[in-house]
């Protein structure tokens, strides 16, 4: 099936062209009507095929702070008592959140970028997908809970703790996670029931975005369209509204009260999670932007725009906790020290 494969360079990925009459050959669907592959051919960064091994040095660094810097977070949170409140519970969902995310995209990155290995299976390749915009998802409604979690804390202090209980948290949590799953679990098997081009087997990214997989196909994708809008619509869009109604009532609460000082203090304990919202919504709305608009654009935009989608907020979300949030910092440095002690 892979005979050409072995053979492939990063230097040549033009080449790969040559070499893909051979091995879909050997794929034998000549006398089939409906084609799915056996596999997808990963691109990595179309352009700059020549240093992969240099770009994965900057890419694995930013896989490493992400894993560190969010199970950092996990276990300063879990080892600190005073930290067992509703916004470092939060907290925590959206450090797991970000390790699921980077999970979900640093194996086949780092195989493409490291070893030269392309070729992920067509049904690896749906579960990829899957979790992939499962996690995006679930880090969209978890920092609209952290929204939600200010708004309380800031318009109504003395009733925060009766409201935000740890059986609401839970359900909080567990409604997070049936959402996303259930918005998502169709995207698989619309995409299994298209019929693919046999030629049509590069993929734009070292992972299978929904978008990029899809435009594979050789049958009509309308339906696909239509519901991959309407996830993005009702997810992350609905999100973004609800965020933002939150911070206008959060800025009317916060210009009600009389002393400057007291303002100023009521909005510090939200800039940190006003940073992690841009970083996340900024990429977001780029790669929705440059998937409907940007077709004239080099490939290499598309690659880099989603790799900053994807790679970014896990890593800069721990970075942005640890320099303004006091009691975070404090705690993962404990943390490090019984590392070094233990």
């Amino acid at each position: 099936m892979s005979l050409c494969l072995p053979r492939l360079k990063s230097s040549q990925i033009s080449g790969d062209l040559n070499c893909l009459p051979k091995m879909l050959a050997s794929w034998s669907f000549a006398s089939i009507s409906f084609f799915q592959p056996p596999a997808f051919l990963m691109i990595g960064i179309p352009g700059l095929e020549a240093i992969h091994g240099w770009i994965s040095i900057p890419f694995s660094s930013m896989y490493t702070v992400a894993l560190a810097g969010n199970c950092l977070i996990l276990l300063a949170v879990r080892r600190t008592p005073s930290l067992h409140q509703p916004m470092y519970y939060f907290l925590s969902m959206l450090a797991l959140t970000d390790v699921g995310l980077t999970l979900a995209t640093m194996p086949t990155t780092l195989a493409v970028f490291w070893f030269d290995r392309r070729l992920i299976g067509f049904n690896a390749c749906l579960v990829q997908m899957f979790f992939l915009h499962f996690f995006s998802v679930v880090e969209s409604s978890v920092l609209l809970a952290m929204s939600f979690d200010r708004f309380v804390a800031i318009s109504n202090p003395l009733h925060y703790a009766s409201v935000l209980t740890n059986n609401v948290i839970i359900r909080i949590g567990l409604t997070i996670v049936a959402r996303a799953t259930v918005s998502l679990f169709p995207l698989p098997f619309l995409l299994k029931r298209l019929n693919f081009c046999p030629g049509k087997i590069l993929l734009s990214h070292s992972f299978c975005f929904h978008a990029d997989v899809m435009k594979r196909a050789c049958a009509d994708i309308t339906v696909n369209i239509i519901y991959g809008l309407y996830v993005v619509l009702s997810t992350v869009g609905f999100d973004s509204l609800l965020i933002a109604l939150s911070y206008t009532l959060i800025l009317h609460t916060v210009m009600s009260l009389a002393s400057p000082r007291e303002r100023i203090r009521a909005l510090n304990t939200c800039v940190s999670h006003i940073l992690a919202v841009l970083v996340f919504f900024i990429p977001v709305i780029g790669v929705s932007m440059i998937h409907r608009f940007g077709r004239h654009l080099p490939p290499v935009v598309h690659a880099l725009v989603a790799y900053v989608y994807l790679v970014v907020p896990p890593v800069l979300n721990p970075v942005i906790y640890s320099v303004k949030s006091k009691p975070i910092r404090e705690a993962m440095l404990r943390v490090l020290r019984e590392k070094r002690k233990g």
